[in-house]
């Protein structure tokens, strides 16, 4: 009797133990925080204070009933069924009505959206770091996004390229340098992971509020902090700090955040030796004042400074076949210096009008300075190589088919400065909503190019490949001068006056029993290219842009979606500008027809939810201005000679694979082709066919504060493989397959839903220690192709460029 009254008063509490954490901020519609909310679960309840934060401890394992109350505003009613230790956050937005609003259920920490915006959990990235931690180190695993280069925060999406994809930073566009040549001088990312908030990407199909790029829209915002802390990370690579603050009154916050990288330990293992140095650091803030309840000024401030220093001295490449292995030995001179150095400004005042109308203003500055010198002679043997077992020589080179040396030189300098001031403003009347914005852009380009290569095989210098003359020496005695095999030359100085406006309207109805969204919208861009020795060149284009999207009323959980419209990328200088350096003003905005179709269906396997999304799309292309892709540079034509298509299909499984967990599972097909001057259609540059990735987390379940995670990654091989002065119609050579495969493992020393005795352990809200294995299963990536001559069948060979190997890393996080 005694232990049944034990169990009858012990268990429930045992089951009430069981808890997760909600948590988060409440806002009214001016998106202001509002105080002394009441927020209630059974008998238990709490209020958000003064800057609109909450938290609560819900029961896991059960659905709970939570409501949001507050004499002034709507009720909230939100349904919970959390896992044991799962933290939620959940930021509700309380209108002023007195009317009661329909339930909303809430699972998990994905909510959905009728606009094809892909959202990403911002803790995902703080958890998933990988050998480039950012962003793009997660949009690497949704389908449609392509990176074949680890040491690179460029992607390409749908068949575009790396220039046509838009980033955003709490409503400013952020821009990317211009002279990178590969993942190696780049840098870090402009988004620091310690700041965001909310993450929302789409791949195709955008609205007109976002701007004139063919690809994709990254739209990031920054936290608005309603407390104090501070956030680390250290490890072999680097670290971070973070910190964030409000004061007593919260008029004022803010947050700041300090990044330092060091590539050296992934570039050391390469199979070029020599002394690298490549350092970056950057330091971002985000501030707010508020001044009135309808009045507040922001300011977003970034300085980053990239250097690389490169002392090359020796290179082996082994390949060929089994049967026929080769060799690739390289005797370095020189060395290479590059430095990266970027101003960003920009300050935004948000006016609430009313309950309904909301005006903003945003003025912002860009400055980068970018420098790109070298000179590196480099003396090559291309042999076959000794397999005999047991010879003291094994794996040497003992024949060579090939002899030469290379001498490359650059001075190389640029200086942009990039000037913005926009107006936007959106009006809401009852289920519409009206958005505008009117923005002035001026880009300054001061420009100098100096390149050029000469390359010698078996002592005889080859001309370069458009000069008509043939050398057949040392049968015949060659006449001519002697040339460069590349010699580019350039000065420029370029501005360019952008006038952008834009227009939509949104709305949520209903159509009968189901639930329908509606967007149409339009965007305005004239833009004039001027400058010294330019004839002044003007132009003007018009994108109309719709989405359309139905939830119907099924017992299933679907909807489906449309969006489509006429999309134009107007010139970047980068795009004005040729092979050969010469500036081309009249080139025209390049045209992309977008038609998307998706599908989401939500659904509960294993009583956890998941969702499978579901998008095919096709693109009709026109005045497209051709390129040349050489690891993550990209040289234009500079003319619109071209035309071309993308079709594909992106499908993404993703949910509870691992209870209170999340992780999905992507599969996407593309084919892309152009025809350049009405030759036929060939293959583009970034015509990635079939792509995998794999995005799993995992905890020991006697152990949940040791967790594990999975970033895998396969792509089929991209047209690239040839010579970048090659003929691309007589070049259709690929690279081999991209697979990589990151993973790691972390232990949670100190978890903030925990208590603890150690002294020391409450000094910390986090600590988490962690091992990562960067391409665990050593696979040899190349990115690009050295091509060679064979002094005897005069025939070239493609020597890979391979990509990092197996690296380890060790990492440490913490939580004040």
């Amino acid at each position: 009797m005694y232990l049944l009254r034990f169990a009858f008063i012990v268990l429930p509490a045992l089951v009430w133990s069981q808890t997760a954490t909600i948590k988060g901020i409440i806002l009214d519609d001016a998106h202001l925080p509002i105080d002394n909310v009441n927020i209630k679960v059974g008998d238990i309840g709490t209020n958000s204070n003064t800057n609109g934060f909450y938290e609560l401890k819900i029961p896991a394992h059960s659905e709970v009933t939570v409501a949001f109350t507050h004499i002034l505003y709507k009720r909230v009613i939100v349904k919970f069924n959390l896992k044991n230790g799962q933290v939620v956050e959940f930021n509700p937005v309380m209108s002023l009505n007195i009317e009661q609003i329909a339930t909303v259920v809430i699972n998990s920490n994905q909510r959905q959206s009728v606009t094809g915006v892909t959202i990403i959990a911002p803790e995902l990235l703080r958890t998933i770091k990988g050998a480039q931690p950012g962003v793009e180190n997660i949009l690497k695993t949704l389908p449609g996004v392509n990176i074949s280069n680890e040491l690179s925060t460029q992607y390409s999406v749908r068949g575009g390229n790396f220039d046509e994809n838009l980033v955003y930073v709490n409503d400013i566009e952020v821009y990317r340098p211009f002279l990178v040549r590969s993942g190696q001088q780049e840098g870090l990312s402009f988004v620091n992971t310690d700041l965001v908030q909310n993450i929302d990407f789409s791949a195709g199909g955008f609205q007109a509020k976002y701007g004139d790029k063919l690809s994709s829209v990254l739209d990031i915002t920054y936290k608005t902090p309603i407390k104090f802390g501070v956030n680390a990370d250290l490890s072999l690579l680097g670290g971070s700090i973070s910190a964030e603050a409000v004061s007593k009154d919260s008029k004022f916050s803010g947050i700041i955040g300090v990044r330092y990288r060091d590539n050296g330990l992934i570039l050391n293992s390469l199979e070029t030796e020599g002394i690298v140095k490549p350092v970056f650091a950057d330091a971002q803030t985000y501030l707010t004042y508020k001044f009135t309840d309808k009045f507040q000024v922001n300011f977003l401030g970034n300085i980053s400074s990239n250097k690389y220093t490169f002392e090359p001295q020796n290179r082996q490449t082994n390949f060929g076949t089994i049967a026929d292995p080769k060799a690739l030995l390289v005797y370095y001179e020189g060395q290479e210096k590059d430095a990266y150095n970027t101003y960003f400004g920009a300050f935004k005042a948000n006016y609430f009008a009313s309950e309904d109308l909301t005006l903003k203003l945003v003025a912002s500055t860009y400055h980068t300075t970018e420098e790109e010198y070298f000179d590196i002679l480099a003396q090559y043997r291309l042999g076959e190589v000794n397999t005999n077992i047991g010879d003291e020589n094994l794996g040497e080179v003992e024949f060579s088919e090939g002899i030469g040396s290379q001498l490359t030189h650059a001075r190389n300098d640029l200086d942009a400065m990039i000037t913005t001031v926009e107006h936007k403003g959106d009006y809401k009347m009852d289920d519409n909503t009206l958005e505008w914005s009117i923005k002035y852009t001026h880009e300054d380009i001061r420009d100098r190019l100096v390149e050029w290569e000469v390359i010698d095989s078996a002592g005889f210098s080859i001309n370069p490949p458009n000069l008509d003359v043939f050398k057949d020496q040392p049968y015949q005695t060659y006449q001519g001068p002697l040339v460069a095999f590349q010699n580019v030359r350039a000065t420029n100085y370029v501005k360019i006056e952008r006038f952008q406006a834009y227009a939509q309207w949104s709305k949520r109805s209903e159509l009968g029993t189901n639930e329908v969204f509606y967007n149409l919208g339009v965007r305005a861009h004239h833009w004039t290219v001027n400058g010294d020795g330019i004839e002044s060149n003007s132009q003007t284009v018009f994108s109309p842009r719709a989405q359309f999207a139905i939830k119907p009323d099924w017992d299933k959980d679907m909807l489906f979606r449309v969006a489509g419209g006429l999309y134009y990328q107007p010139p970047f200088y980068r795009e004005l500008r040729d092979s050969s350096g010469t500036v081309k003003p009249e080139v025209q905005a390049q045209k992309s027809i977008h038609l998307v179709l998706g599908n989401e269906y939500s659904f509960k396997m294993w009583d956890r939810p998941f969702k499978l999304v579901s998008e095919a799309y096709y693109k009709h292309m026109t005045d497209v201005n051709p390129y040349t892709l050489e690891n993550v540079r990209i040289r234009y034509r500079a003319n619109n000679n071209a035309k071309a298509y993308a079709y594909g299909l992106d499908l993404r499984l993703n949910g509870e694979f691992v209870p209170g967990t999340e992780s999905w599972f992507s599969f996407g097909y593309l084919k892309t082709e152009e025809n350049i001057e009405n030759r036929g259609y060939i293959a583009r540059p970034t015509d990635q066919r079939l792509k995998f990735g794999v995005l799993f987390q995992d905890y020991v379940p006697n152990i949940p504060e040791l967790k594990v995670y999975l970033n895998l990654v396969y792509n089929t091989g991209v047209p690239g493989g040839s010579p970048s002065y090659a003929n691309p119609y007589d070049y259709q050579n690929r690279l081999r397959d991209y697979k990589r495969a990151d993973v790691g493992f972390s232990y949670a020393i100190v978890d903030g839903d925990r208590t603890y005795t150690s002294n020391w352990k409450n000094a910390f809200k986090e600590l988490t220690i962690g091992v990562e294995v960067f391409n665990m299963f050593d696979v040899q990536n190349s990115i690009t192709n050295t091509w060679v001559r064979d002094v005897y069948s005069k025939r070239q060979s493609a020597v890979p460029n391979y990509l990092s190997p197996r690296v380890f890393n060790v990492r440490l996080s913490m939580k004040f």
